[in-house]
């Protein structure tokens, strides 16, 4: 077992029957599980080179913008349509009943800047992959996308192959 997996909590059909619901709010209100998961998330991207790194609305900014500090890195909010107040461009992706679209500002990344994408979560990879085009359109380059837990099986992986995926914690079964 990965030492971070005794902080996740485990819950049985929700939100519908047959689904098992990772929940990171118990490793999050425990300092050590916290800690060492940030600290997880640095020794992956201990082996890749960028300029900053991009979080996901929401979990992703509990885990990137702690990881931007550590490393002296810039860190980027990727957020909901309608959150950001200047300039945006946005995207839209596939949900399990219809779309939804993710943006970001236009002067968010430069040209060239190389970034890393972090979540908390992959599994259909939609959410990612939508994030993924916002760099390319501002020209960034994705460097690698880290995430604290994979649904394997989703095809959440499949959908991100351009790019290198990491994923800290790995469950078969969802």
């Amino acid at each position: 077992m990965n030492q971070i997996e005794k902080y996740i909590r485990s819950i049985p059909d929700f939100p519908k029957k047959g689904i098992i619901y990772r929940d990171i709010t118990t490793l999050l209100k425990d300092a050590n599980g916290f800690h060492i998961a940030v600290n997880a998330y640095q020794e992956i991207l201990k082996k890749y080179d960028f300029d900053l790194v991009l979080g996901l609305e929401s979990r992703g900014f509990i885990f990137g913008a702690p990881i931007a500090y550590n490393l002296n890195k810039a860190f980027v909010p990727v957020r909901k349509k309608g959150k950001l107040p200047s300039e945006t461009i946005y995207e839209e992706y596939e949900l399990e009943y219809g779309t939804a679209q993710i943006e970001m500002h236009t002067d968010a990344i430069k040209k060239g800047q190389k970034v890393v994408i972090v979540d908390d979560l992959i599994a259909t990879g939609g959410t990612v992959e939508a994030t993924t085009k916002l760099v390319e359109k501002l020209g960034g380059v994705v460097v690698a996308c880290i995430f604290l837990i994979e649904l394997e099986g989703l095809g959440g992986r499949e959908k991100l192959k351009r790019y290198p995926v990491e994923s800290i914690i790995r469950y078969k079964e969802f």
